[in-house]
């Protein structure tokens, strides 16, 4: 498959090169967008673009569920939040709720700035120790 759309290739290019921290961090940025555009979509009372983004939403959170490594407590913590939130998703959907998508955005929110705040501190470890981790 050959793509000549630049963008696509780098987008192609970042996801393969990522690290499994910054795709986890690229999964919550996805999750914003897709919860933004359905926001958009209940606005202008545009049904199939709302269903379209939320089902997206609500994919990336199975995805990061399916992540978690359950042999940590935090892990548990998270699972029960990104159950609430994937339930939530579904109830914005079905009752064409933008509040709802306001609570959730908030939610993702603070998990995409904590996750960037952890890749931050790694990164300054991973420097201070001569790049070696």
């Amino acid at each position: 498959m050959t793509m000549n759309n630049p963008y696509q290739n780098y987008q192609v290019n970042a996801v393969q090169t990522a690290s499994p921290g910054e795709l986890t961090l690229m999964l919550y940025n996805g999750c914003l967008k897709f919860i933004k555009l359905a926001r958009k979509a209940i606005e202008e009372n545009n049904i199939p673009a709302r269903n379209e983004n939320l089902i997206k939403a609500q994919n990336i959170i199975r995805e990061l569920m399916v992540t978690l490594n359950m042999e940590y407590d935090v892990a548990k913590s998270m699972m029960t939040m990104y159950d609430y939130i994937y339930r939530r998703l579904v109830e914005a959907n079905v009752k064409n709720d933008a509040a709802i998508l306001d609570e959730v955005e908030g939610y993702v929110t603070e998990f995409r700035d904590t996750w960037k705040q952890v890749i931050q501190i790694n990164r300054q470890r991973q420097y201070a120790q001569g790049g070696q981790a």
